[in-house]
């Protein structure tokens, strides 16, 4: 028979990226009593990169109490390349805080969020945020959101959902907008508890459980997160995981936690509709059941969008490899990628047939995190180009991923804009011309078209258009569009970079190398001003002379250069190069660096897939 636990609610928050998720958490830590009012901001931003960058990259769970109510809450990543962990945190949950910017409105990843909680028939209570920017429409944006509600739903009932107007930062909310007697952030709290509903469960069925986070501890070993479906558990209980394969993996629970904040509790005993952490195997992954041994059935496993996008990882193949990382071995980036994908649903690793790897992920910037999350760990290796994953329809035709782009620039850069995106194979669906001076265009776009065109775009529009993208899925094959219309500067030997040399060869094109650095073959120092690689030496002085005839001396003036990020490498390089990521640096080089070999294999025409 069904029951329900009136004592929690699942909940996520969900929300296209820096539309104020985790500070609304930060609000309800403390409002809730679980924060002090001075602690820090962006509590649940935990790791290095997330504060560095001011978002969400893992989904995370913490729990607060609210008039005797447990609440769960899933803080789940905006960004649309990370949509697996969205899809992972929806698995746990029952109702959904849809959050939408006050100025900006529903985005593609708005849209994202919301569907697929519609596709699951959670409950949705929708916050307008950020109602004290000064080019906030919070009226106009909720009825975009109702348009949106509508679209992807198809019922009418969607337009009584609870509407909230909040300032997450100041720890406000109300359910009228601009209400001079808003002082805190409980009615929205309240609706939690009284329009969310209560986890379901069958009081006839014994424990079940689905997997849908991991972690670890190194006293605990393994810990798997999920929600329980069924029944309940106790520590010491005899237990078995089902297995992708549907092999029966038995295990003993040594722990049983729940969350209290942002942080963990023990529990002797947990029950139905609750998000546990259990501890006592180690074989595990995401999706997995965890059940009696007497009634072993699995649950539904979790499903998430397919992969994308693909890049090659390699060790460092330059000469100064082993300088910086103490992890160098192609066997610790295989073990560390093993690692990732087994937390991570949405990456795929496959070996290759020489000594790399192919990586699978929703979108480059998934893929660069993962590189920089390496790099701060100490590996040294290479990556290469984003390449996009093709499909082969029923009839043997070639498919690619499509994507929505939105734009929103300044009407006066419209046309180059518009100019550059046709050239990439953009179809635009929509433009709306605004009263201050901007305009929003939407395209539908090859998902190729989008690889290196931020740093362009944000070029063309002199850094005030936003761009904001989502997939919408497969369509047949856009024919051939031109890459990057620049060549590389390629340095010819191993050196130092020198100031006379580097200064003698600006009129050759854009350095990002700076006297001192360290060069090698075949490393690319540059981008050319012109199509086609060049060959060069930085490391070149000057003859000295007995000449000290006045004037005969000039002063060496260089062009101040600007480092590449490792996301801004990855874009730019081509097919036949390579980013070399260290801990201290970010290079980039040739697949071949001999100089001779690969003018060989470019008179063949031979583009290496793989590393020679």
């Amino acid at each position: 028979m069904i029951q329900h636990n009136d004592k929690i609610r699942n909940i996520a928050i969900i929300a296209h990226v820096d539309h104020g998720k985790t500070t609304l958490v930060d609000a309800l830590f403390r409002q809730s009593g679980i924060a002090s009012s001075d602690s820090s901001d962006r509590i649940m931003d935990s790791g290095a990169i997330e504060r560095e960058r001011g978002i969400t990259i893992n989904a995370k769970n913490c729990a607060i109490r609210w008039k005797g109510i447990k609440i769960n809450i899933i803080d789940t990543p905006g960004h649309a390349d990370f949509g697996g962990e969205v899809e992972r945190g929806l698995s746990m949950v029952d109702g959904v805080i849809l959050l939408v910017d006050a100025a900006e409105g529903p985005l593609p990843q708005t849209r994202f969020v919301l569907e697929k909680a519609l596709e699951k028939n959670l409950t949705v209570i929708v916050v307008i945020n950020k109602i004290d920017r000064q080019d906030a429409r919070a009226e106009e944006v909720l009825n975009d959101v109702y348009d949106l509600l509508l679209e992807l739903s198809n019922d009418e009932d969607m337009l009584e959902v609870p509407v909230f107007y909040a300032n997450g930062r100041a720890g406000v909310c109300s359910t009228k907008l601009n209400d001079p007697e808003a002082k805190n952030i409980f009615p929205l709290l309240d609706a939690v508890v009284d329009y969310m509903p209560s986890p379901s469960y069958d009081d006839e069925e014994p424990f079940q459980m689905l997997v849908s986070d991991l972690s670890y501890n190194d006293y605990l070993g393994r810990l798997a997160v999920g929600k329980i479906i069924n029944g309940s558990a106790s520590v010491n209980d005899s237990l078995v995981c089902i297995n992708e394969d549907g092999a029966h993996v038995p295990l003993r629970v040594t722990r049983l936690q729940v969350y209290n904040g942002p942080t963990f509790t023990p529990a002797d005993h947990v029950e139905p509709g609750d998000i546990v952490v259990l501890s006592g195997i180690e074989n595990v992954s995401i999706g997995d059941t965890i059940c009696t041994k007497d009634y072993a059935k699995a649950l539904p496993r979790i499903h998430v969008d397919e992969p994308t996008v693909s890049m090659l990882f390699s060790k460092n193949i330059s000469p100064l490899a082993g300088k910086d990382g103490k992890q160098l071995t192609s066997a610790k980036i295989w073990d560390r990628l093993c690692k990732e994908a087994l937390r991570n649903v949405s990456i795929q690793v496959e070996k290759n047939q020489d000594d790399s790897f192919t990586v699978k992920g929703r979108g480059e910037f998934q893929i660069a995190i993962i590189v920089e999350q390496m790099r701060r760990e100490g590996f040294e290796l290479c990556v290469g180009r984003p390449k996009i994953i093709f499909k082969t329809d029923g009839q043997g035709h070639k498919t690619e991923p499509m994507e929505y782009l939105l734009i929103d620039c300044p009407e006066e850069y419209s046309g180059t804009v518009m100019q550059a995106l046709s050239q990439r194979k953009a179809m635009m669906s929509n433009i709306q011309y605004g009263d201050n001076g901007r305009v929003k265009m939407e395209f539908h776009i090859p998902s190729r078209g989008l690889i290196g065109y931020r740093d362009e775009f944000l070029t063309d529009t002199r850094g005030y258009g936003i761009m904001n993208s989502s997939l919408e899925g497969y369509e047949p094959y856009k024919g051939d569009f031109p890459d990057r219309a620049s060549g590389s500067l390629v340095c010819d030997r191993q050196g130092e970079a020198v100031a006379y040399g580097i200064w003698e060869l600006e009129d050759r094109g854009r350095f990002f190398i700076v006297p001192g650095d360290p060069v090698y073959e075949g490393e690319v120092v540059g981008e050319r001003n012109r199509d086609g690689d060049l060959l060069l030496n930085p490391t070149r002085t000057k003859k000295l002379t007995n000449l000290r005839a006045s004037g005969h001396d000039e002063a060496v003036s260089l062009t101040p250069v600007t480092k590449m990020s490792l996301e801004q490498a990855i874009r730019f390089i081509k097919d036949d190069e390579l980013v070399e990521v260290t801990p201290n640096a970010v290079r980039m080089c040739k697949k071949i660096l001999d100089s001779q070999k690969r003018r060989i294999m470019e008179n063949r025409g031979y583009i290496p897939e793989c590393l020679s």
